[in-house]
């Protein structure tokens, strides 16, 4: 199993097709989701369903579990259901501040005691889906030793902000921007958005092209034929490959010659680009490249 998160796509608990076959499309992660996608007449069935796809067939990739929000009178059930089995993370959705971070952790090690499971084990993420979540978010994204990510929840954001929905996503990039300069201050992880349209490919890998530039580590996604779009884009190409293995010996043999600074190509290499240089590679590495 690899550590990435380039994708971490959605499947609705409550639908036990998308559930067996979700592994096949080889996403990082999967999240079963049992809050936008379940109506409310079906939350204890999809619950019970998760419950069960965890137990007995549990895909060979990461696993996320997107719970119910915590005023809602379903969160409590989901936390108090999901935590015994481990899912890598809950994701909580509509997280307005800190403490909706604080009062979802001391939940989960509660049960993690209970069950026997090693504090800090179960992570959070946390999706952000209005204007006082995207100005606390650093507060969000650092409220939590079991913090793995934020992210932008884009279409409730819309509808808050009274904003219209354009295929550029021109209107949210301020908050998109926001999210993945907090979600680094804090050292974690900044996942991107889900782009909706599932019908224009060629809109969707411009646009997470775009959240790569600023900043994000991966995408949320809904439909499977987005996954390999990502990973194509978030994955080293074999010529960025070279080029840091190139910029990582330059710099090895400026070491070895009592020199910080050396030169490839015409071009000035510092530690700043070496330390970009390892994370390609090591990112290719976890991708099951070769390096």
């Amino acid at each position: 199993m690899n550590s990435l998160y380039r994708t971490m796509l959605f499947v609705p608990g409550n639908n036990p097709k998308k559930i067996i076959s979700a592994e096949v499309y080889g996403a990082d992660c999967i999240i079963y989701d049992l809050e936008d996608s379940v109506s409310v007449f079906e939350k204890d069935s999809a619950r019970i369903l998760v419950k069960y796809a965890m137990q007995y067939n549990r895909p060979n990739c990461r696993v996320g579990i997107r719970i119910n929000q915590s005023d809602t009178p379903y969160f409590k059930d989901d936390v108090k259901c999901m935590v015994p089995l481990c899912p890598d993370f809950l994701r909580l959705p509509k997280t307005e501040c800190a403490e909706d971070i604080i009062n979802l952790d001391n939940l989960i090690t509660e049960l993690e005691k209970e069950h026997g499971i090693s504090e800090g084990t179960i992570k959070i993420v946390a999706s952000i889906e209005n204007a006082l979540g995207v100005i606390n978010s650093y507060k969000i994204a650092s409220a939590s030793h079991r913090m793995l990510a934020i992210g932008l929840g884009a279409e409730d954001f819309r509808t808050e902000m009274g904003m219209e929905r354009s295929e550029t996503a021109e209107e949210i990039l301020f908050a998109r921007n926001l999210i993945a300069l907090n979600a680094h201050a804090a050292g974690i992880k900044a996942m991107d958005y889900v782009y909706s349209n599932i019908k224009n490919d060629e809109g969707f890998r411009k646009d997470t092209m775009l959240g790569k530039k600023l900043g994000y580590s991966g995408k949320s996604v809904v439909h499977p034929q987005q996954v390999a779009i990502v990973h194509e884009v978030y994955t080293p190409s074999d010529k960025e490959i070279e080029n840091a293995k190139a910029v990582f010996a330059a710099y090895e043999d400026a070491l070895k010659n009592g020199s910080g600074v050396t030169s490839l190509n015409g071009k000035m290499i510092d530690k700043p680009m070496v330390t970009r240089a390892m994370s390609v590679l090591s990112f290719a590495k976890a991708a099951g490249m070769e390096v």
